[in-house]
């Protein structure tokens, strides 16, 4: 969640936030709320995943969207276009429309070279 965070708030300040902004209830809450609770839409699908569902299957069973599917594309795409890097959202770009297995993902952005968060 640490380094979503440094990642989303990278983004957003490139875009002309203030980095603060996501250090409240709207940035860091919300990716906490996302990440950890059992009724987050976005967490459910991450979990499905996790467990070899295809993305296809997942999203025809669930009523409600996980609107984070959709912002996944929208923000790779953002980044790309005004250069900030997105390691955690392109590996779950990868996942999630590319099949990309996810423990492969985890790994290579486990193993990336260090650098600044911030």
């Amino acid at each position: 969640m640490t380094r979503g965070i440094a990642e989303i708030t990278r983004l957003g300040v490139a875009l002309g936030a203030e980095p603060r902004t996501f250090s409240g209830l709207s940035g860091i809450g919300d990716l906490m709320v996302t990440c950890m609770s059992r009724h987050s839409r976005n967490r459910h699908v991450g979990v499905e995943i996790g467990k070899g569902r295809r993305l296809s299957d997942i999203l025809s069973e669930m009523v409600m969207v996980a609107e984070g599917v959709a912002t996944t594309r929208s923000a790779y795409d953002l980044a790309s276009k005004v250069g900030v890097e997105v390691p955690i959202i392109a590996e779950v770009r990868k996942i999630l429309f590319e099949e990309k297995d996810p423990l492969v993902a985890c790994y290579d952005l486990m193993t990336r070279d260090p650098k600044e968060e911030i």
